[in-house]
Parts: C-alpha cells; sequence; structure tokens
C-alpha cells in the first residue's frame, strides 16, 4: 500500500493545470448509455472512479478505449444491465447507471452502493423518483430490481431534499421517457448542468439548465445521439490547489480552470487575506500577508461546498483567530479532525461545529486519510507543518485526484510516494 510523506514546511509557487471533474466525469459516463453509437469525450481525469466505472461499463458490455484522458465508448450492442456488487461497493457513483440503464432497456439490476464513509446518502429519493415514473422497483438479495417494460413515463417530481446523484440519475431516466418530466428541487451543481447541457445538444428539450426547476421533454425511448465533448474542469481539484497555496504563503497560477464555478471558494479566501485574479480560464491566488480566521457554513451550490471543507479547516490552523466551520450536508464528515489533532491543531467540535483557533505551529507525524477530501485536508496540512509528515491510506485520494503529488512537487513541495 502507497503512502504519502511531506517535508515541511514548504512555499508553493508556480503554474498547475486542472484536470477535469471527476464529479462531472461520472454522470456524463453513465450518459453515453443512453446513445446507441460511439461517442468521444475528452479531458476525463485518470484517477481511480473513473477506473472503476469503466470496469462496470466493461462488465455490461461496452466497448471503449480510454487514453490520455480521451474516452471513446460505444454503448450500441450492450450484453447485461447488472451492475455487480463488486464493482458498486467501492464507489457510490455506480449508482448513476440505474436511470438511464432502465430508461433505454425497461429493466436492470444494480448493487446498493459503496463509497466514502462520510454519513449517510441513501438513493431513496432516486427509486422514489423512479416509481412515480412508472417503474416497479424491489430490492432483493441487495440489489435495486428495477423495470419499466413498457418504457418510463414523464411525471412531477418533487425532491424533499436536493440530490446531485438524485437529479443526475431522474434526469437522464427522463431524456428517454415518454413525455414531460418536472424536476422540483433540482441539484445545481456545474456537474448537473454540464450532464443537462450535452443532452440537450443531443436533442433533448431541457428547459431551467442551472435552475432548481427542470423541464424534460423524454425520447420515449429513442436513444439520444450525443456529441463529442470535453469534461468541464474540476473546481474542487482548483480550489484544493488554492488552499495549498494560501496554507504556505506561495502564489499559484491555475490553468484550464473556471472561475465562475469557485466563486464561494475565492470569497473566503479573500475574506482570510488572499487576493485574486482570474480571466476566462486561469486564476492566480497571490498570499495573504497574514492569514486572517473565517467562517463556513456547508450547502449546496452555489453556496460553500461540503467537499471543499476538510481543506479550508486545515488552512484555518493557520489563520489568525477563532474559525467556525459547520458542515450542513454530512453528519460523518469531521473524521478527519483527530488526525489534523495528530499534527497539533486546536479544535474543539461540537455537533456538526468546528471551532478552530489559529495559528499554530503543526508538526509532522503519521496520519491516516478517512475519505477523499479530508486526504487531500492532511496532505495541506503536512505541506504546512514542520518536520515529515506521512499520509496513510492514500488509495482515498487516488478516487479523487490526478497525480496530486506530482503536480505538488511541480510547485516546490517536497512530497514522495512511497511504499508501506
Amino acid at each position: 500500500m502507497d503512502y504519502l510523506s511531506i517535508t515541511g514546511p514548504s512555499r508553493l509557487n508556480g503554474e498547475v493545470t486542472i484536470s477535469g471533474a471527476k464529479n462531472a466525469a461520472l454522470p456524463l459516463m453513465a450518459a453515453t448509455l443512453l446513445c446507441d453509437r460511439p461517442v468521444t469525450v475528452s479531458n476525463i481525469p485518470d484517477v481511480a472512479d473513473i477506473r472503476t466505472l469503466l470496469k462496470l461499463f466493461g462488465k455490461l458490455g461496452s466497448r471503449f478505449d480510454f487514453e490520455n484522458g480521451t474516452l471513446r465508448i460505444d454503448n450500441s450492442a450492450l450484453s447485461s444491465t447488472t451492475a455487480t456488487y463488486d464493482i458498486v461497493k467501492t464507489m457510490r457513483a455506480s449508482i448513476l447507471v440505474l436511470g438511464p440503464l432502465l430508461a433505454r432497456f425497461g429493466r436492470c439490476e444494480v448493487s446498493l452502493p459503496g463509497g466514502c464513509a462520510i454519513g449517510q446518502r441513501p438513493i431513496d429519493l432516486h427509486l422514489k423518483a423512479l416509481e412515480q415514473m412508472g417503474a416497479t422497483i424491489e430490492i432483493k438479495n441487495g440489489y435495486v430490481v428495477a423495470t419499466a417494460p413498457d418504457g418510463l413515463k414523464g411525471a412531477r417530481i418533487i425532491f424533499d431534499k436536493i440530490t446531485v446523484t438524485g437529479s443526475e440519475n431522474i434526469i437522464m431516466a427522463a431524456a428517454l421517457a415518454k413525455g414531460k418530466t418536472e424536476i422540483i428541487n433540482a441539484a445545481r451543481e456545474p456537474e448537473v448542468v454540464q450532464l443537462c447541457e450535452e443532452l440537450q445538444k443531443s436533442g433533448v428539450e431541457i428547459e431551467g439548465i442551472g435552475t432548481d426547476e427542470l423541464t424534460v421533454y423524454g425520447t420515449d425511448r429513442q436513444p439520444v445521439c450525443l456529441r463529442d465533448f470535453a469534461v468541464i474542469p474540476d473546481r474542487i481539484e482548483a480550489g484544493t490547489y488554492l488552499c495549498a497555496a494560501a496554507i504556505t504563503y506561495g502564489s499559484i497560477t491555475l490553468k484550464n480552470v473556471r472561475p465562475d464555478h469557485l466563486d464561494a471558494v475565492t470569497a473566503k479566501l479573500q475574506e482570510a487575506g488572499c487576493r485574486i485574479e482570474s480571466d476566462t480560464n486561469t486564476l492566480t491566488l497571490h498570499p495573504a500577508a497574514r492569514l486572517r480566521a473565517f467562517e463556513i457554513s456547508t450547502t449546496e451550490y452555489p453556496g460553500f461546498p461540503t467537499d471543499m471543507q476538510a481543506q479550508f479547516m486545515a488552512l484555518a490552523t493557520q489563520a489568525e483567530g477563532v474559525s467556525i466551520i459547520e458542515e450542513r450536508l454530512f453528519e460523518n464528515r469531521f473524521m478527519h479532525v483527530s488526525e489534523l489533532q495528530r499534527l497539533g491543531a486546536s479544535i474543539h467540535l461540537k455537533g456538526n461545529t468546528a471551532t478552530l483557533h489559529g495559528p499554530i505551529q503543526l508538526l509532522g507525524a503519521d496520519v491516516m486519510a478517512t475519505d477523499l477530501r479530508a486526504s487531500s485536508a492532511l496532505v495541506l496540512a503536512g505541506l504546512a507543518a514542520s518536520g515529515v509528515t506521512n499520509v496513510h491510506r492514500i488509495y482515498h485520494l487516488d478516487r479523487g485526484y490526478e497525480n496530486l503529488h506530482g503536480k505538488l512537487a511541480t510547485l516546490g513541495a517536497k512530497i514522495e510516494r512511497l511504499k508501506e
């Protein structure tokens, strides 16, 4: 098993190119199941979650080639509509094949999902919506068995709470349904927006893109014809590198980035004292003279993203004053607190709120990653800590960051990937 060894403190400077967004690539790859002809998708990050979904596609009978960030995939002759436990248990996003498989073929079996242990993320909302669209849903031997032999029918779907994967699943299901589907309280994340945009370009009429009320006019089981497209840049990877520069008092420029997707993140960095410059697809962070404390409450887009909470907690250890971080989306997403405390962080945790006192001189230690974003927070803390920090269980990092240690090294970090 690999781990990262970081010798700090170090100051990061230079340029880094942001990869495609994993959280956009996964639903977009699932959307190719709606298509019965070859399609090429570029700017896909080479990370473990992508490889996992491709493994699932292989079991479904897809023909594909994935090289240098470009996926060429042909789903015209699938041989199976079963997403097996051995794959789905490792990645929750596998549930995204449920909507498109059911809509196109009228039947599928998808194992109940696994993934990061950051709290309950039930798929009840997905299943309830599909039932409203005429599907019969049963849970058998740990599998969701969904049938709609006459196809799905348009319906008015009101989500009780905002769900990103739920919105994506129902958007894809609605694309091939008969008639009009209204989705109320839909997620507004950029990843959801791109999914809608690519389906719209393929001929599916969608109204309200970018809002929380979507109307999808389905094709009545006629496969869509997706055009070749590129995945949007990863806003969470971008935010992570911005925090890496801020915590080390460095200056970096991000290339291949969408600054408009990062407004909530850059606003907090500016509140902490950093200066931001941006244009169409680049963004530069200049360090604070002295980092200032800040307050964060995670919420759905366009609010502050839960996927950046851990990185900002690492940053708060170096900010002067008292920072308060409230996690409002996932109840178990503070598992990195105890590991940051091993490095010397002063964190008081009460319920879903963390209070941090800073700045604190962090000291290198052995720490253990507990989920994807917690892993990156420990790396950031290691960059600021004195001495050697070894981050173990970095297979979590590999799920969502492409060549993190290599990119950090080009910015001046003293970081190595080693074997246990």
